[in-house]
């Protein structure tokens, strides 16, 4: 990873573990919450048996929601160390460390044996990835032969979206965010085979909408001396808000979830298309 992408990664993993983030997206940091998360551990036939790396782990909610909805085990691993921190307290809390780890870690650089996850996940983060090919190949690599990946993320048309740029983009998840059929590509290219792509741009919508009444409240709250955000530029981050909101009616960013595995040895090659 070069010093630039090196830059983008770790500002947003500043975001997301900042005052700010909580603010405006709750607890669960990406569209559909734990609904979506549910329906990933269900196309990926979580069991008590499955051992779950969750990518992108953020303070852990995805990771105990899965723990706890399907006994499974799950190591979380994240940019921030604030966020592992924080996720590896309130799995003590739970009752749940027993179950649910987590380390620092870069995408792209996992610190795991190859073969060791029956599951990856990886929710609302790979179009951030600057190295996405390199991710992959890293989701590919500590996975089980048979194992399979599980990820739900932002998608876009292939023609640029003017208001959707610069930095406010990435820290959106929107900067890098790719059509789908290319995510499928790069995930092949990685040796995964594509099993199941559903579309929830709904959620996305909703999730716009969300930020939108916060972004309001936020705005009035600070004005009001009772919410401390300093350095916000509400003007921008309305507009920006607003721009998301239409890129999504107009088909031009949505939200998709996909399910894939790596082959077994003795696996055929087939594929599905997309």
């Amino acid at each position: 990873m070069s010093a630039g992408e090196q830059n983008v990664s770790q500002c947003c993993a500043a975001f997301y573990s900042s005052h700010l983030a909580r603010v405006l997206l709750g607890e669960s940091f990406h569209p559909g919450g734990t609904a979506l998360t549910q329906r990933l551990g269900e196309m990926l036939a979580l069991s008590p048996r499955s051992h779950v790396l969750d990518i992108a782990s953020g303070r852990g909610t995805s990771a105990f929601f899965l723990a706890s909805s399907f006994g499974c085990r799950v190591t979380g691993v994240d940019l921030s160390d604030q966020n592992v921190h924080e996720a590896a307290a309130e799995a003590e809390r739970l009752g749940l460390a027993t179950r649910v780890v987590f380390h620092s870690g870069d995408s792209e650089r996992l610190p795991f044996s190859s073969s060791t996850f029956d599951a990856v996940l990886c929710e609302c983060a790979f179009c951030t990835f600057p190295g996405k090919d390199r991710a992959a190949l890293e989701f590919h690599r500590v996975l089980k032969p048979g194992g399979r990946l599980g990820l739900s993320d932002l998608t876009r048309t292939a023609e640029p979206i003017p208001q959707l740029a610069g930095l406010l983009a990435w820290i959106a998840c929107i900067g890098d965010a790719q059509p789908l059929y290319r995510y499928a590509e790069i995930l092949r290219g990685a040796g995964l085979e594509i099993d199941a792509v559903e579309d929830h741009s709904a959620a996305l919508a909703e999730l716009v909408r969300q930020i939108q009444g916060r972004l309001l409240w936020a705005e009035v709250m600070t004005g009001l001396n009772k919410l401390d955000l300093p350095g916000v530029d509400f003007s921008t981050a309305k507009q920006f808000a607003r721009a998301a909101l239409d890129a999504v009616r107009a088909g031009k960013l949505g939200y998709a979830l996909a399910m894939a595995t790596k082959p077994a040895p003795s696996a055929a090659n087939g594929t599905s298309e997309i």
